[in-house]
């Protein structure tokens, strides 16, 4: 677990340091004097000092970006929370830009971050969560200075986005995403992909000295870099073979192990009698490698008591379909900032799309079309993450509520990998400018009948009518179709009084936002848009201090007022 260390002086600075402590688990506190010691036992460190009087105390105990834990300073009066060194990084150096955010947020205090990919919102080459090698601070020179950097790939991965050009053969500066061992032309940033899975078999009391030696010998004699293995792989018995174990452990992957009788189902090139006897399948190293998909690229090697191969993952692209919430930027999750961010395809309809075109990164691809195109956009999103590449497919409110997630899955497969990210709804906006319409239980409708007969929807609000539920009414109301709400409202009143509360808000947290608190007897049709929500509240529905409620059930009581 990661460890935060709080540096003090002064009794401000202890005071801040408190409440971090109290926001945040596996903190621990020092005073100044102390300082070498959390550089040695922390992850982070806060220093609530000034920059100068941090960087000359600090001076002494650099080692290196990839050592040195990330340190943010806060003032004495808690307004600034700088990122110091170590801006990107992960659990175990660097990280500040993001620790400077986030003890910005526990203090009300305004975070400074100065690394330029980040000022920029230019993708930083080492926070692409892969292994990098090579010119990092070169190759991002010539990233933000727009000097044309290429992209070379052995095959499409899902990458965040990045300002590159794509290029058959690398030209300097460049970037080249492989798992082979190759001295592009420099300057030049070697990206590994995970890509590698390493089947391995032993004998009983195998050394984990063996295993890792006849590991790399088989990725050496092959050109491949062990910075691309994602993990080890083996049978079901070997889970508990310590050398194993441990080899696993020291290149830093997961152990994968399989039943021998799905391992027995793989078939590989080099199938053994005396393996079957033994094990229960004719392979183990070859078949555990191959045992999640791919193409054998290492055929099986021996050592003395061990057995290794290694496959190929074929990349898997990735598909997230992100709701963008009602429209208000603040109601916006987090999470789905952080999808629009990373993907390389951003794909939407354009009004959405022109919503959020100030979070993109730079490189991100964007496609973007009009009303009416919404299953050649599900199909363009599941074309691309097919094709390996990092998409999101963005739409208002929750993307499965009346938008883009059911077309898109009803097309997807399972060669990519599918994240939803939810969204407040209309329904949830509306309700909340109202009151608390929602209380109890309730259902959306669609008044719209482009795809869905008018009978089945006549069927579904007769339904909701005679089962007392609150109805929420998306697509009410356009320029085509008129007649649809009237219809459903006459329906709800054969079950309800025309005092029964209801509600109309027309674009929700939007510009040009309008609220009305009205009742089903005095619904104004005309006041209402294909941009409007519209509530209608069952036989226990109540307006309280001028508040659209549906009490829960709870003993209910009018307000004395």
């Amino acid at each position: 677990m990661m460890v935060i260390g709080l540096v003090t002086a002064t009794k401000a600075g202890r005071a801040a340091a408190a409440l971090l402590e109290r926001a945040w688990p596996h903190t621990r506190s020092y005073p100044v004097a102390d300082l070498a010691r959390a550089w040695r036992e922390c992850d982070r460190i806060v220093c609530f000092l000034a920059t100068g009087a941090t960087v000359r105390l600090i001076a002494p105990l650099l080692g290196g970006k990839h050592e040195d834990p990330g340190v943010v300073c806060v003032d004495e009066a808690r307004r600034f929370a700088v990122s110091l060194i170590g801006g990107h990084g992960d659990g175990h150096s660097g990280g500040s830009n993001r620790l400077a955010h986030e003890v910005a947020d526990v203090l009300g205090a305004t975070p400074v971050v100065t690394t330029a990919t980040d000022a920029t919102g230019t993708g930083a080459l080492d926070t692409l969560g892969l292994p990098v090698e090579g010119d990092v601070a070169a190759v991002t020179r010539a990233l933000l200075d727009g000097e044309g950097v290429t992209l070379t790939a052995d095959a499409t991965w899902p990458l965040p986005p990045l300002p590159v050009v794509a290029a058959e053969t690398p030209r300097p500066p460049c970037v080249v995403v492989t798992d082979r061992l190759v001295e592009p032309p420099r300057p030049a940033v070697v990206v590994r992909p995970p890509s590698l899975v390493v089947g391995v078999g032993a004998s009983r009391g195998v050394a984990a000295e063996e295993v890792l030696a006849l590991i790399h010998e088989a990725l050496a004699d092959a050109g491949l870099s062990p910075r691309s293995v994602v993990r080890l792989a083996t049978a079901d018995v070997k889970a508990d073979e310590a050398g194993i174990v441990e080899a696993a452990r020291t290149l830093g992957v997961p152990l994968v192990t399989h039943p021998a009788e799905r391992l027995a189902r793989v078939e590989v090139p080099h199938p053994s009698e005396v393996v079957r006897r033994a094990v229960g399948t004719p392979s183990v190293a070859e078949a555990a490698a191959l045992a999640g998909g791919g193409e054998l690229v290492v055929p099986k090697r021996r050592s003395a008591m061990a057995t290794a191969a290694v496959a190929r993952l074929r990349p898997r692209g990735r598909l997230a379909i992100v709701g963008l919430g009602p429209g208000a930027r603040d109601l916006m999750t987090p999470r789905a900032v952080a999808e629009v961010r990373r993907c390389g395809y951003l794909v939407g309809l354009d009004q959405y799309v022109d919503q959020i075109r100030d979070l993109l990164r730079p490189g991100t691809h964007v496609i973007a079309s009009g009303l009416g195109a919404e299953e050649e956009r599900a199909r363009t999103a599941v074309r691309l993450a097919r094709e390996g590449h990092a998409v999101a497919l963005v739409g208002s409110g929750d993307a499965g509520v009346y938008a883009m997630a059911a077309p898109a899955l009803e097309f997807a497969d399972d060669t990519f990998d599918v994240v939803s990210v939810p969204g407040v709804t209309a329904m949830l906006a509306a309700g909340a400018l109202l009151g608390a319409p929602l209380g109890h239980d309730h259902c959306a409708i669609s008044l719209s009948d482009l795809h869905t007969p008018w009978e089945a929807i006549e069927r579904r609000v007769r339904a909701a009518a005679d089962a007392d539920l609150v109805v929420a009414f998306y697509n009410p109301r356009s320029r085509g179709r008129d007649r649809q709400l009237p219809r459903a409202l006459e329906i709800l009143a054969e079950r309800r009084g025309p005092g029964t509360p209801a509600g109309v808000v027309t674009d929700a947290t939007r510009p040009g936002e309008s609220v009305t608190l009205t009742t089903l007897g005095r619904l104004d049709v005309s006041a209402v848009t294909m941009r409007s929500l519209v509530i209608v509240g069952a036989t226990s529905s109540r307006v309280v201090a001028g508040r659209f409620v549906t009490p829960r059930g709870y003993a209910w009581q009018p307000s004395p007022t």
